[in-house]
């Protein structure tokens, strides 16, 4: 209801409680499909782009854009969490997982942007794939922020993905 009062250029539906499995991992876009697809027409027929918060899985991906979602946001946490515990190993199977996946999104004619646990140390390899338009690193920011201020966090922060794609 907000979204069709409001009109914003791009809503983001992700997961609803923190508790909920899906949360950490995505929406289940290809159990919910019909449900989603309901959801998500009217707010495509108001003008506003649509982005859905999926696992990098195959099949998420493809019930996205069989629903007509224009934009997917990978979640990254599994590589963001396990390069933070120094698990490197299962971090490098993750990040092969984003880039094929993001690759995948791309093929099918979907906007890919990422997010969620991404920090100073683990934003450059996912800002080097070409497909990601767009990374959601609030939360990271905000608490740095506390730390060395606004303006610093996102210049490094933004150095870094400028970096990653010199």
């Amino acid at each position: 209801a907000i979204a069709l009062r409001h009109k914003p250029h791009a809503v983001c539906i992700v997961p609803e409680k923190r508790e909920e499995l899906t949360t950490e991992g995505g929406l289940e876009v290809a159990r919910e499909e019909n449900r989603l697809a309901h959801f998500i027409a009217p707010i495509r027929d108001a003008g506003c782009r649509v982005s859905l918060f999926v696992a990098t899985d195959q099949r998420q991906i493809e019930a996205a854009s069989r629903i007509g979602a224009d934009i997917v946001e990978l979640h990254a946490g599994s590589y963001c969490d396990s390069f933070s515990e120094g698990d490197f190993a299962k971090a490098d199977v993750e990040l092969v997982k984003l880039r094929e996946m993001s690759a995948y999104a791309h093929s099918l004619g979907l906007e890919v942007h990422a997010g969620h646990g991404i920090t100073y140390d683990t934003v450059k390899p996912i800002a080097e794939f070409p497909e990601v338009m767009e990374l959601n690193i609030g939360h990271f920011l905000i608490g740095e922020a506390i730390f060395i201020g606004l303006d610093p966090a996102i210049k490094k922060m933004r150095d870094l993905m400028d970096q990653a794609r010199a």
